[in-house]
Formats: structure tokens, sequence, C-alpha cells
């Protein structure tokens, strides 16, 4: 990454959702400054930190209806065929999973990853692991989303974390979404799903940094066969 991109990463608008914890962290900051001066200082760099993690950059998004744009900045941590979560009700036969791991220093907003209208959201409580790890898809807390598209109904899911306990989703029933349109975010380190039906072929490799709104992961309807990686 360039110096312009990371000046087009870092000095970008603030989610809404965030200033009140910006405002918490600042606020604890003065009250630690009383008891001890370095404290206060510590407190600050946690302040910017927040502020950094709650950041809402704009995105260049492709509008192909035949590609699957990343929902989240983070590493593509899985790609597998897998039965999607009972509550989404999309069948029991598997679908491409296309699994993004966001980590506490990742955009957290999440994005649609194809036009389409919502037709069902699903919340589910669980638990906390960590959401890398493949079991955090059944185990963690959850809430999914079901989006009609030209190819068919999707499956996002949005899942919490070790870290992250809030999911956030703005989106409701029946919402029509563009691609690369917000709908929620997972504050504090998680991680996103994305369940395909066939004709989808993955575009990203396992291991790969994507980014919310811009990286294809998938498309439909191609020839060319899963996408290949090396490292160097």
């Amino acid at each position: 990454m360039n110096l312009v991109d990371t000046v087009r990463n870092t000095l970008v608008p603030i989610h809404r959702d965030g200033w009140k914890f910006i405002a918490m962290f600042f606020v604890a900051s003065l009250v630690l400054g009383l008891l001890w001066e370095p404290l206060m200082w510590l407190g600050f760099l946690l302040t910017a930190w927040c502020a950094y993690f709650f950041r809402d950059p704009e995105r260049l998004t492709p509008q192909d209806p035949d590609l699957v744009i990343s929902p989240a900045d983070g590493r593509v941590s899985s790609i597998a065929m897998v039965t999607p979560p009972l509550e989404l009700e999309l069948g029991s036969e598997p679908m491409l999973r296309i699994s993004v791991f966001m980590n506490v220093f990742n955009c957290h907003v999440n994005r649609a990853p194809m036009r389409g209208s919502v037709r069902r959201i699903a919340y589910r409580a669980g638990r906390f692991v960590n959401a890398e790890l493949d079991k955090a898809s059944q185990e963690n807390e959850r809430n999914g989303l079901v989006i009609d598209t030209a190819h068919g109904e999707i499956g996002v899911v949005q899942i919490a974390g070790l870290v992250a306990r809030r999911i956030v989703c703005w989106t409701s029933t029946f919402d029509s979404l563009d691609t690369g349109e917000r709908f929620g975010l997972i504050r504090f380190g998680s991680r996103l799903d994305v369940f395909l039906p066939a004709g989808a072929e993955p575009r990203v490799a396992v291991g790969q940094t994507a980014i919310a709104g811009e990286t294809v992961i998938a498309e439909f309807g191609s020839s060319k066969g899963p996408t290949l990686a090396r490292r160097g």
C-alpha cells in the first residue's frame, strides 16, 4: 500500500456509531490523568485507536451484476462448501462460503456484496469464541441477511468474535441494497460469511486481503474456474 492509499484509508469520516465510544474513551483518559498523568496519555492513544476503528472510508464499488464484492475489510480466512445456518432457510445443500476475518485494526463497516432485496434477517444468540475459527460460524452470536439477487438468494452473516460483543444492522426486511451499500457493522473484531448458490466461482484465495466494497471475491457465469494464488 502506497502513501496515497494509506492516507485515503486513514484520514476519513468516522461512522456515527463510533462517536459515543470515542467520547467515552476521551473522558476516561481525562479521569485517569487526574490519578496519574502517564495514564492520560495512554488513554489518548486508545482514543485515537477508537477513532481509527470507527473510520468509514468511501469505496469505489464495481457494479457488474455477475460480481460478488467483499462485505468486509480483512483477511480471507476460508473458502469452502458448507451447509448454511438453519435460520437463513437457504436449504440443506452445501453452498460456497467465503469468510472474511476482521481484526481490531480493520474497518468494521459492512457492505452488501451484491445488489438485491433483503428477504430475511435472522439474529441468533451464541458464544464469543475466536471468529477466525471455523466453528464460529455455527457457535457464535450472529446476524444473517438473505438477499434476493439476479443470481438467486445469497446469505450474508455477521459473526461476533472473541472481542466483538455487539452486532449492528440498520437494514430492514424488504429493503433494497446496492452493491457496496453499507448495511451494518460489528464492534471490535469479528467475521463476515457470504453464502453463494451454484454458479459462483471464487476470485480470491485464503490469506488474501480483502477491501469492503471493492475486492471481487466471487463471480457468476464465468468458465475460468477457481482463482489460484502464489506468495511472493
